[in-house]
């Protein structure tokens, strides 16, 4: 049995990983697990491709030279919420040493989520593109479960968001149909624990901020 609790606190963005394989035993009984999330009208609406091996790279080095050729689409946030990117970019360049004027190590590190940070293993998640907003957020807790699924096992993540920017990238290269809409990326690989940014601790928001209790 896992503890619940240190968990969800373990899990956390990893921006490197070994180059260590995961066991597709692993893989397998965190799926099955996360298979379990609660979703509208039990529809289940996610969908997941993983490339690995030969396609992983191949992936990687097609977005890669699309994205030095073509920066990616960013993006946008409302102005009031822009200071929330901006608060955890200063964190993760801080830690890795990157000054926030350091213009061509900030792009390198950009480029990074092309390469998945390392990762052995990347997902694609999907969704119908008929499915709406509460379909959406069926994915996001299977998406959750199965990060949760995945830290249990000592196996690091990263949720990227990054990737949507070249769906039709992504979309020819894993032979993923039309009618699938590309929401994130999700990189999977043990965590490097010598990179100082696998070791951040990104502060959060009080539950007062977010929550309000009504009782008259």
């Amino acid at each position: 049995m896992f503890d619940l609790d240190q968990t969800i606190k373990d899990r956390h963005s990893t921006r490197k990983f070994l180059s260590q394989p995961v066991p597709q035993a692993l893989l397998d009984e965190a799926l099955a697990l996360a298979q379990h999330a609660p979703s509208n009208s039990n529809i289940q609406p996610w969908r997941l491709m993983f490339a690995q091996g030969d396609r992983r790279d191949r992936l990687q080095e097609t977005l890669l030279n699309q994205a030095k050729q073509q920066p990616p689409y960013s993006f946008g946030l409302p102005e009031s919420f822009q200071h929330y990117r901006q608060e955890l970019g200063a964190q993760v360049y801080g830690a890795m040493g990157i000054a926030r004027d350091d213009k061509v190590n900030r792009q390198l590190a950009l480029l990074r989520n092309y390469e998945f940070f390392g990762a052995p293993v990347v997902g694609i998640v999907c969704m119908h593109e008929d499915l709406g907003v509460a379909d959406a957020l069926s994915v996001g807790m299977y998406l959750q479960t199965l990060v949760l699924c995945l830290t249990a096992r000592g196996i690091g993540t990263c949720v990227e968001v990054s990737l949507a920017a070249y769906p039709e990238i992504i979309r020819s290269e894993l032979n993923i149909p039309p009618e699938l809409l590309i929401i994130c990326g999700l990189a999977v690989g043990y965590s490097d624990p010598d990179f100082p940014a696998n070791s951040l601790h990104i502060s959060r928001e009080a539950v007062e901020k977010n929550v309000l209790f009504l009782d008259n």
